[in-house]
Order: structure tokens, then C-alpha cells, then sequence
């Protein structure tokens, strides 16, 4: 096959001072030692985008590292650098940005894996070998073509024609290294490009070989298209292409609409995906919208009909939050204070949502709030994400309805500071007043407190709150100890 033809171009670069810099000091260290080097791939593709980039990456034509190590000792004060000989890269770290060396290569890849076997190559097959034509291009830091965007591929047109396409038969693309199909989707949704046809139809015919990529990476991708600016655009190529069955079933079978005696209901697939895109456009919060994606997880497993009254799910509110910690576990994602985070939204993405249909009583609000603690911002966010009706007259009256609660929690909150709520009374000052060891009857007791303070049956104070727990003691034939 003929190699194609490196056009060539001048891209002035839109970067920092540091940036400049450093920049001067490779182009000079190239002359110096004679060799070839070039800014390549995502830094390339972003100065033509015109986005700003922290991370720039270097080709040389020979030795990455040796490169790497010649423009540390140039740069002053030097900079931190690692080296990772097995990878044949160096990573320099100066100010707020990384610079990343590596040796032009050419690949060829086994059935079984995605790391590839690795040889010397020139700029032509480094370039050849990358995922996306918009990433095979290169800036010459060479004194004889300073500055000159060198594109084999095409990849400053599909830039303008904002097309996702790869360099190479993408059918091998995706073979040799099926993440690249959760990259392509991810840049999709990062950018709002499309996917040229022949590329979008690898993907699809190249679905299966995802199993060889692990879920740590499969979650990474997802979590970038997540924190796209329209993730829903991510997550529609998903499940056309395919591979959203595979890697989230879960996710997958939220689609399609079941009718039974004239009735249907909503595709909580594509309600899903509102959802998301709504709460995108007011949280840049990454686990919030994770709570988005997983708000109705369980209407699959939950989803019932009734006679005379049509499909329900109920529940799925309280089985979904148990279905997230699975999720979370199967994708590597963090087991900790964000897992709890996105079961709380998960579990109580109703509650407001049944308050706006009602009167709001002050019992109600304080429950919320207790439960909710601190991230009832952030649930007040996705209930009202959560309305997608088509019939706008319904949509502004469920958010006028909306603003009344985060009034009347406002209200409540100043009165009896309810978030992040403890009881006054704790277990240990039950048992030190009635001189009684640990037993049911101390839980009875510091629950039966908690819920007359919820209720507004007594105040949220300590006194009122002691003076209730002795009476509630003196109903079990307990006196305080001063009197026994």
C-alpha cells in the first residue's frame, strides 16, 4: 500500500509563556543532537481546536528518553522527570503541565490482547498507528520545518468537518485495540463530532473483542463521556453500536416501551439519558451524575402491571440504591463516601418529588433533611432534573411546586437546623440518667426521641429532648439514678 502524502501547513500555537518555553528549548535540544522530534497527538488535535491542554506529547525518531533526559538538563530549574524504561517514555513535569517522551514506533498486536509488540519506526508509521486521524498529526520542532503541522491522514479536514474517522482500515483499528471503539464514542460525546459511517460500522462488527479490555479502562471512558458536556450523546452511540449490552446490561435494558391493554409506559432508557443531559447543564459534579444514570436502574426488575391502573415500579427506588454498590464494585469506582453519595440520590429521588405533589407539612421537610444531610442540594438538582415531560404547562408547574419545598426547607432549616441532624440524646446518655446497661430498651428509647423531635412533638433541644427521654424511661419503671 502506497504511504500518503504528509501535507504540510504552518499552525501558530496559542500556548503560555512556560509553555513557549519549553517548546524552544526541545527544538533546540533536536538540533543539538540531530535528531527528529515532534509534538503529536491529543496536544496537536487541541491546539487546532483551539482548547487548552496541560499535557503535551513528544515523538522522537530514536530515542525518546535519551531525548527526554538531554531537555531536563536544559530546562532551569530542572524539572522532575521519570523514566519508564520497560514503556521505552519519560514524563517531564514543569509548572502546571507534563511533558510525555516516546520513541517513534510501529506496532502489530495479538488476537488475545491489546498491548501491542513494539518496534522503532519513523514519524509515518507512528502517526499510521494511531487511533483517530484528528490524532495522527504532528508540529515539527526540526530548525528545517519549524512549526509546520505535518497531516498524512486528512486530520485538519475531519478536524472541520468534525468527523471522527481512523487512519488506517478501522476494522483493524478496533481489533487490534477495542478501546479505541470507547474512545471514539467518548470523543463523540466530548466534542460533538460524529463517527464516519465505515468507522461507526467497525465498531459495531468489533463489539465482542471489548471483552479483552478491563473494566478499570471500560469505567475510565465511561466516566469521561459521563463528565461530557452532553453525555447523552456518548451513551445513545453505546447502545446503538452494541456495546452497551455487553459492558452495562443494566444500563441496556432500561429501553423500549412494553404496552398492555392500551397502556404503556415511558422509554426510561431515553428518560434516563434527559435526565443526565438536565442535570450536565447544572453540575459539572461527576458522581451526581452517575446518580443520574443510575436513578431508575431497578424499574427493569420492579416494573409491574396493575389492572385498571397500568405499569408501575414500585420500589425500585430502594432496590436500586442496593443495585448500585454492585455496579460500583463490577466498574472499580469508589467504594467509599461517593459510592454512599450515589445511593443516597438514588434512594431518594422520590421524596422530594412526592412532597411537590402535596401539602408540605414541616414534619416532612425535617425528615427530608435528616436524611439528606448535606447533599440535599444536590438531590433538589436531580429530582427536578428528573421532570422531562413533554407537556411544558405540567413541567412548570411540578418546578413551581419544586420552589415551594426549597422555600419551606429553607424555613425549616433556619428554625431547627436539621441538616446533618444528630439526636440530642445519645445512647450513653440514656444508660449513664437510668444507670442501665446496653439492651433494646436504651434503642427504643433514643429512637422514640429522634421521632418526636422529626414530628414536632418536642423542640430540638437538649432540654426539651432529656425531659421526654425521662418520661419515656419512667414508662419502662426506670428512675435516674441520683434517685435509686
Amino acid at each position: 500500500m502506497k504511504s500518503p502524502t504528509i501535507k504540510k501547513q504552518f499552525l501558530p500555537l496559542t500556548i503560555s509563556p512556560e509553555e513557549e518555553r519549553i517548546i524552544s528549548v526541545m527544538g533546540n535540544c533536536a538540533k543539538e543532537l540531530k535528531v527528529e522530534a515532534y509534538l503529536v497527538g491529543g496536544y496537536v488535535r487541541d491546539q487546532v481546536l483551539k482548547r487548552p491542554s496541560k499535557d503535551i506529547d513528544v515523538t522522537v525518531v530514536g530515542s525518546g528518553i535519551g531525548f527526554a533526559e538531554y531537555v531536563a538538563n536544559k530546562v532551569i530549574p530542572h524539572p522532575s522527570l521519570a523514566v519508564y524504561k520497560n514503556f521505552g517514555t519519560a514524563l517531564l513535569k514543569h509548572e502546571d503541565f507534563e511533558v510525555e517522551f516516546v520513541g517513534a514506533r510501529k506496532e502489530s498486536y495479538r488476537s488475545y490482547s491489546r498491548k501491542p509488540l513494539v518496534e522503532d519506526g519513523t514519524l509515518q508509521e507512528d502517526l499510521s498507528r494511531r487511533d483517530f486521524t484528528m490524532n495522527a498529526m504532528a508540529v515539527s520542532l526540526n530548525e528545517v520545518d519549524y512549526g509546520m503541522l505535518l497531516d498524512a491522514f486528512g486530520g485538519l479536514n475531519d478536524i472541520s468537518q468534525r468527523t471522527i474517522r481512523t487512519p488506517l482500515d478501522p476494522d483493524i483499528t478496533f481489533s487490534d485495540d477495542p478501546l479505541r471503539m470507547m474512545r471514539a464514542i467518548r470523543f463523540a460525546s466530548q466534542l460533538n463530532f460524529r463517527i464516519e459511517a465505515n468507522t461507526f460500522a467497525a465498531i459495531s462488527k468489533n463489539k465482542e473483542r471489548i471483552s479483552i479490555i478491563s473494566q478499570e479502562r471500560i469505567a475510565d471512558e465511561l466516566n469521561k463521556i459521563i463528565a461530557s458536556k452532553k453525555p447523552s450523546i456518548g451513551f445513545d452511540l453505546l447502545f446503538k453500536s452494541g456495546l452497551l449490552k455487553i459492558i452495562f446490561p443494566e444500563f441496556e435494558k432500561l429501553y423500549g416501551v412494553q404496552h398492555l391493554e392500551g397502556k404503556g409506559h415511558k422509554d426510561n432508557f431515553y428518560h434516563t439519558l434527559q435526565v443526565l443531559d438536565n442535570v450536565a447543564d447544572r453540575s459539572d459534579d461527576l458522581w451526581l451524575r452517575w446518580a443520574a444514570v443510575l436513578h431508575d436502574i431497578a424499574k427493569p426488575d420492579t416494573k409491574r402491571f396493575e389492572k385498571g391502573h397500568g405499569w408501575t415500579f414500585h420500589g425500585h427506588e430502594v432496590v436500586g440504591a442496593r443495585k448500585v454498590a454492585t455496579i460500583f464494585r463490577k466498574f472499580h469506582l469508589p467504594l467509599n463516601e461517593k459510592l454512599q453519595f450515589v445511593q443516597k440520590m438514588v434512594l431518594l429521588h422520590l421524596r422530594p418529588i412526592s412532597l411537590s405533589k402535596e401539602q408540605v407539612t414541616d414534619s416532612a421537610i425535617r425528615r427530608l433533611l435528616f436524611e439528606a444531610g448535606d447533599a440535599i442540594d444536590s438531590l433538589m438538582i436531580l429530582c427536578e432534573s428528573d421532570i422531562t415531560s413533554k407537556n411544558e404547562t405540567k413541567v412548570r408547574r411540578y418546578l413551581q411546586n419544586f420552589q415551594l419545598v426549597r422555600e419551606k426547607m429553607l424555613e425549616v432549616e433556619a428554625k431547627d437546623q436539621m441538616r446533618n441532624w444528630q439526636p440530642p440524646i445519645t445512647g450513653e446518655v440514656i444508660m449513664k440518667t437510668f444507670n442501665q446497661p446496653p439492651g433494646r430498651s436504651i434503642g427504643t428509647i433514643k429512637d422514640a426521641v429522634r421521632e418526636a423531635i422529626l414530628d414536632g412533638v418536642i423542640a430540638n433541644n437538649y432540654e426539651e429532648a432529656f425531659k421526654f427521654m425521662l418520661e419515656r424511661g419512667a414508662a419502662l419503671g426506670w428512675k435516674p439514678a441520683t434517685e435509686n
